[in-house]
């Protein structure tokens, strides 16, 4: 499973716009009155304020080069202040094996950089957004995590480690060789490296096999598969 593309609400476009384009120089594909469209590695991400009430926010993360994690760091430092949790300004995710790095953008978002050691190929180039390979991860939050990642698996969406769906904790849904999961889970969950809980958001997720993931905005979700 890969994700294809990511649209995402914002009620601070030009804000989030400039911040993508000009202070972190991501590649801007596509843009209209009310979106505009950044290039992630093979993955496109796409900012809209339509349906953007109440102040949406959403945590997603980037797989990067997996020895350019420590260049990636400083360079991102070097043009935003990175969260920090614990005091630390990382996290050392020693079972996976992988290290991520986390910020906000100017829609409240938690960003995070996550370097997956034996799954994210090495780049013998200097680090800039072009080094980016896909979107890694997205929140899914739903109402009944259960029910919906029972759905999920059923077409054929499966949870990283074949657990059981949980409405307690987060389920990585996604094949763990590819380094790439939609994260399944209700509100009020915790974010790492932020004070922010998870709470329902209008998107839409576009999946390799065509399959689409969407929260509306009246927080309904549904699974399309376009033919």
């Amino acid at each position: 499973m890969k994700i294809k593309s990511l649209r995402i609400t914002s009620n601070k476009l030009l804000e989030t716009k400039i911040f993508y384009t000009k202070t972190l120089g991501f590649t801007l594909i596509d843009e209209d009155e009310h979106s505009f469209q950044i290039k992630t590695g093979t993955s496109k991400l796409t900012f809209t304020s339509l349906n953007s009430n109440n102040d949406p926010f959403y945590h997603f993360a980037f797989n990067i080069p997996a020895n350019k994690y420590s260049e990636a760091k400083q360079w991102t430092k070097d043009r935003v202040k990175l969260l920090i949790e614990n005091g630390e300004d990382e996290r050392d995710f020693s079972h996976l094996p992988a290290h991520a790095f986390y910020f906000y953008d100017p829609s409240g978002n938690i960003v995070e950089f996550i370097a997956r050691y034996g799954i994210n190929q090495d780049s013998e180039h200097t680090f800039t957004p072009d080094s980016i390979l896909n979107i890694s991860e997205i929140g899914l939050i739903v109402e009944d995590a259960v029910n919906i990642g029972n759905n999920m698996i059923k077409n054929e969406i499966y949870e990283r480690d074949n657990k059981s769906i949980s409405d307690k904790y987060l389920n990585f849904m996604g094949i763990k060789s590819k380094g790439i999961f939609v994260i399944l889970a209700q509100p009020g969950r915790k974010w790492l490296f932020s004070e922010k809980y998870s709470a329902i958001f209008p998107l839409e997720i576009v999946l390799d096999n065509n399959k689409v993931l969407k929260v509306n905005e009246y927080k309904e979700f549904t699974i399309e598969n376009p033919c």
